[in-house]
């Protein structure tokens, strides 16, 4: 078999953390383990990372072009290194230029696109749709994207592949599942406090991500459970900011609330294992990586009905998903757990069942087979 040349577009991957990021480092990661496997050549091209953001445990930096806010760089060496690959994949929708130019230049390589979320599931502008007819190939994040794409974008569904996104290689995984006591300390907590934990970005632009509901839950269960605690981490901007802190005066959960801002990648695992309850009822995730991200950590999880989210929990074997407008549906969920005492072989089973699911090998596996055939 020839050698196959892969090209993967990025708009940035390390120099950020989001859940597109992540799942690009993944993507980028099993790329290149299965060009060493198959013999390929395989680059990432970044054009918003610079060269030295590159985390060298994803890939050697032979393989790694960052263009650093160089668009013109970015679009001039695209256009000339053309007529290279076999297979370019666009990691975003914002890279059509790019895939068009491309297949402008090389009618022959084939253009895969990675459909994520809302992104796709909105109008798109002209060049984006005629990107999007000219891919051989869309890979969705989700069952959940693939319906948008079809539904909205007219996309025949056989071009539509769903690849779940797989949990980060280099996530440290627990094997001890006990509450850190550094993370106790630092908040304040009790070991028998019951912690529910949201993590997201809280931007007072996106007002879909289910954190208000679970505050406005606290303040009809703090007072039969009066152990319970949320924390509830991620950036938020200073308009969100000040809507949350009025949110938690309304609600008179002052007590019981935990803002902790952006929380380091480093210590995130041990978040996880802080917390008894995974808790985000959010409406327009694509797939939701945090929620593969708390289940592998042996944390339960609650997740909304109306998007993304199920692929992630599997319809409901790993994690209970509701409807994201209905507060009681919310508090009866959070209730079950709250009267349950969550036991660490509990845990370690979720754990295991997560990574069965929702593992690089596998996801490597589906990459290798769209490549080849």
């Amino acid at each position: 078999m020839m050698a196959k040349n892969v090209i993967l577009f990025t708009l940035q991957t390390f120099s950020t953390t989001g859940g597109i990021q992540k799942m690009t480092r993944t993507l980028g990661h099993s790329l290149h383990r299965a060009a060493l496997k198959n013999n390929w050549n395989f680059e990432l091209w970044s054009a918003y990372d610079k060269q030295d953001d590159l985390m060298a445990q994803y890939l050697p930096s032979a393989n790694f072009k960052g263009f650093g806010i160089n668009r013109a760089g970015f679009v001039l060496e695209t256009i000339g290194h053309s007529a290279k690959p076999h297979v370019a994949i666009l990691s975003h929708i914002n890279l059509a230029i790019i895939g068009l130019l491309i297949k402008l230049i090389n009618p022959k390589c084939r253009l895969w696109l990675v459909a994520h979320g809302i992104e796709v599931w909105r109008p798109l502008s002209f060049l984006k749709r005629l990107t999007l007819k000219h891919c051989d190939c869309v890979i969705c994040v989700s069952n959940y994207t693939k319906q948008q794409m079809i539904k909205r974008h007219n996309l025949n569904a056989d071009k539509c592949i769903v690849l779940n996104n797989a949990i980060d290689p280099f996530m440290r995984l627990p094997d001890i599942f006990a509450k850190p006591q550094k993370l106790l300390r630092r908040y304040g907590l009790n070991h028998d406090d019951f912690i529910i934990f949201s993590l997201t970005r809280m931007a007072s632009t996106e007002l879909y991500k289910g954190y208000d509901q679970v505050i406005s839950a606290l303040g009809s269960l703090k007072s039969q459970f009066p152990q319970i605690k949320y924390i509830l981490s991620g950036k938020y901007d200073e308009q969100e900011h000040i809507r949350i802190k009025e949110l938690i005066a309304a609600h008179d959960v002052t007590e019981q609330v935990i803002l902790t801002g952006f929380i380091d990648e480093a210590e995130l695992t041990d978040h996880f294992l802080l917390a008894d309850l995974f808790v985000l009822p959010s409406k327009k995730e694509g797939f939701g990586i945090v929620f593969i991200e708390a289940l592998a950590c042996g944390l339960p999880v609650i997740c909304g009905n109306a998007d993304g989210s199920i692929d992630a929990i599997r319809n409901g074997e790993l994690g209970e998903a509701i409807d994201p407008d209905n507060l009681t549906e919310l508090n009866k969920a959070i209730t079950k757990h709250l009267q349950k005492h969550l036991a660490a072989d509990t845990r370690k089973s979720l754990q295991e069942k997560c990574l069965s699911h929702f593992n690089e090998h596998d996801y490597m596996t589906k990459l290798e087979q769209l490549i080849n055939d």
